[in-house]
């Protein structure tokens, strides 16, 4: 697998040195994307955001632990750092299907190849984690996340990014989600995606959408990261899983931003 070219466009020192102080010179930020199988186009939504964070000053590290995932270099478990693949100088990736659970422990939580992603990426400001539900919910069984979901314009993409949150909303019991859709922007449906399962989610789950972001399949690679895409990433990144958050989720009654 090969991402698409990152965009560093806009990229400013302020920007990332702000974002440094905020989560300290050390920590990695982790933003956990949930695989959906039913749309075509993830490998387009994880470029996006890997040109999002590059805008921010930002090195990425694509965790790429889904089902449909390459499989991991035989040497993943003696010799990670070995394993990552420079894509370009924002982007790297690590092929991972099957790694979490190779680290998980006595209670089945994965948090431990979390700190091996660390050692072996000193260099990463930022940790897409792109897996299934069941993985991230061993991954980060111990912290509040607020997720990325995918969606797409099909019925099926829709209902698989419902089961998604459901299945998070349950298990971690994670409440606030973020969603980007893979969607023609003036679509006759596209509007109405985001703002259907938003009301879903909090009529029958409790939770709640923050941000949804439409991506165009058709828009210029090489074009500066949409500022909505990039507002998203930095609500990621500034996300306080702690009770009392501040943060404001996003308007059920509202549509999709596009």
């Amino acid at each position: 697998m090969s991402l698409g070219t990152t965009a560093a466009a806009g990229a400013t020192d302020d920007q990332a040195a702000g974002l440094r102080r905020l989560f300290g010179a050390t920590q990695r930020r982790f933003v956990a994307l949930a695989h959906n199988a039913e749309v075509a186009l993830s490998t387009l939504a994880i470029d996006r955001l890997c040109d999002a964070a590059a805008a921010l000053g930002l090195h990425t590290l694509v965790v790429d632990a889904a089902d449909g995932a390459p499989a991991p270099h035989e040497m993943a478990l003696l010799d990670l750092p070995s394993c990552i693949e420079p894509l370009s100088p924002e982007v790297s990736y690590l092929a991972a299907r099957g790694l979490p659970i190779r680290h998980v422990d006595t209670r089945g939580r994965c948090g431990g190849f979390l700190q091996a992603i660390e050692q072996a990426a000193p260099h990463a400001d930022l940790v897409l984690v792109h897996a299934g539900t069941v993985d991230l919910a061993r991954l980060f069984a111990e912290q509040r996340m607020r997720a990325l979901l995918l969606g797409a314009d099909t019925p099926r993409a829709m209902t698989e990014a419902y089961a998604a949150l459901k299945r998070l909303s349950q298990r971690p019991g994670w409440l606030a989600h973020d969603l980007l859709i893979v969607a023609e922007p003036r679509g006759p449906r596209t509007a109405r995606l985001g703002e259907s399962l938003a009301q879903c989610a909090e009529r029958f789950l409790g939770a709640v959408i923050h941000d949804c972001v439409v991506i165009d399949p058709d828009a210029d690679p090489g074009a500066a990261p949409d500022a909505r895409l990039l507002q998203l990433l930095r609500a990621q990144l500034a996300y306080d899983p702690l009770p009392g958050s501040a943060a404001k989720p996003w308007p059920q009654h509202a549509g999709a931003t596009h």
